[in-house]
């Protein structure tokens, strides 16, 4: 996640946001990773891990007396100006973690303006983006989709009864990693006069979320084609307005992530812990 931070550095501080990071590595050790890695932002060694066990983060699962006892739980924490935490994200799992993008994506979203892909169709335009267009092991990225209704166009909110079909946003399980459903926002329950009943439907403009962990780097590399890894769902809606109900339709979306491989490169032997 070094690396990614360093991809992200400038759209974090275009937030006002400073980038830095703490390991329990030693200096050298530290220095030989940001040389190799053209690691510009600040990298703080935490040797004793004393930091890490005031945070409350030191992974006590490793065996003392190993290299590896002292190691935090990989995660992130937003710090504001006064030095309070206003955000954090982790994992249980060391092996998968938020990327870098979606950490910036879920701290400002405003930060994210390029790269959407659209549709449009007679009843409203489509968009989606996910926060990353890196695929790497392990990591988590979001995917969004955002929707602009066309005037006096409205749409079913999913848990909708009697009959009506609500929006659906459909990722098939596969191999290039595990989804959380999608998070739909809060809809307006309309009242449908001539029937008699009232229905939650969406307006004008929303938006849907969710997040996909990649597989681990292995199997991910496996499936990557020409250095490219795919995510493909649909998007089904049916549309209505104050006199008439359209027939349903399904728009196919589709994410291309260029894959990226973790750093295995160990430093020299004789800066290594003991």
């Amino acid at each position: 996640q070094l690396v990614e931070l360093q991809d992200q550095r400038a759209g974090f501080e275009r937030q006002g946001l400073n980038v830095a990071a703490v390991s329990y590595d030693t200096p050298e050790i530290m220095r030989d990773f940001a040389t190799r890695k053209n690691i510009t932002y600040p990298l703080l060694s935490d040797p004793d891990s004393q930091m890490i066990r005031d945070f409350g983060i030191l992974n006590e699962s490793m065996k003392k007396g190993t290299p590896f006892y002292g190691v935090p739980h990989p995660g992130t924490y937003i710090v504001n100006p006064r030095g309070i935490v206003t955000k954090k994200f982790f994992e249980n799992d060391y092996r998968e973690r938020y990327s870098s993008g979606t950490i910036l994506w879920q701290t400002s979203p405003q930060a994210v303006r390029e790269g959407w892909q659209e549709a449009e169709t007679n009843h409203l335009k489509l968009r989606w983006r996910a926060s990353d267009p890196k695929a790497r092991g392990g990591n988590r990225t979001a995917l969004r989709v955002e929707v602009t209704l066309k005037p006096k166009m409205h749409v079913y909110a999913p848990g909708v009864q009697s009959g009506y079909i609500p929006v659906q946003w459909t990722l098939p399980a596969n191999e290039v990693g595990k989804s959380t459903e999608p998070v739909w926002p809060q809809a307006k329950i309309q009242n449908l006069k001539a029937i008699r009943e009232k229905a939650p439907v969406y307006e004008k403009q929303f938006t849907v979320e969710r997040d996909v962990t990649f597989a681990q780097q292995k199997p991910l590399e496996a499936i990557a084609k020409d250095g490219k890894v795919n995510i493909e769902s649909s998007f089904k809606y049916q549309a209505c307005d104050h006199k008439v109900c359209y027939p349903p339709v399904t728009i196919p979306l589709k994410w291309e992530f260029a894959f990226e491989p973790h750093d295995s490169t160990r430093v020299p032997a004789d800066l290594r812990r003991k």
